[in-house]
């Protein structure tokens, strides 16, 4: 029984890291952390070796899901374009939450500004998986410089998430998903 309440308190610190962190910040400190998950600090220091270890493993847990958000639900018929639009069709539809505050992994990576801390190190990997999966798009759509192609997309996705995620931007009007449309189309995308 020790162990399921040692696995139900870790998901619930992993939770509660996710949720104040995205909302608030990764300067949340560890008690409203702990409140959140109905878990005492001894108890979290007993599944976390600290507070930064616990948030790498909540963006951790979280990629698989977040990535399988963004992929096409349709991979083997879609074309790349239509992959690459999906994306950002994704992000149009998330940025209408009045809840969002933009990409989590890239909130992160800008909030840290420390590439070697164990939750930049989780962030990175998930931004650079994602500018892979654009690579690979570009070359199998026939983009002329696909490493060019897909570090533009990034771009653009990072621009669009934080400025919607900033509410500055309201991307309802399809504002991100032309704008990449126009650079496949400049890049020579099928």
């Amino acid at each position: 029984m020790a162990t399921t309440d040692k696995a139900s308190s870790r998901d619930r610190l992993l939770d509660a890291t996710a949720e104040l962190s995205y909302r608030d910040g990764v300067g949340i400190g560890i008690e409203a952390l702990c409140r959140q998950a109905g878990v005492s600090k001894r108890s979290m220091y007993q599944l976390f070796d600290s507070k930064d270890a616990m948030l790498a493993a909540s963006l951790e847990r979280r990629a698989a899901w977040y990535e399988a958000q963004l992929a096409h639900p349709h991979p083997e018929t879609a074309t790349p374009r239509e992959r690459i639009l999906h994306v950002f069709e994704q992000v149009t539809k998330a940025a209408a939450d009045p809840d969002y505050h933009g990409c989590p992994y890239l909130a992160v990576l800008v909030e840290l500004k420390d590439p070697g801390h164990p939750a930049s190190v989780v962030a990175r990997g998930v931004k650079d998986r994602l500018t892979r999966t654009f690579r690979t798009e570009a070359e199998r759509g026939g983009a002329r410089d696909p490493e060019l192609l897909a570090r533009q997309l990034v771009l653009v996705f990072d621009g669009a998430s934080a400025r919607a995620g900033a509410k500055v931007e309201n991307l309802a009007d399809g504002l991100a998903v032309t704008t990449v449309t126009a650079l496949m189309d400049a890049a020579g995308m099928a």
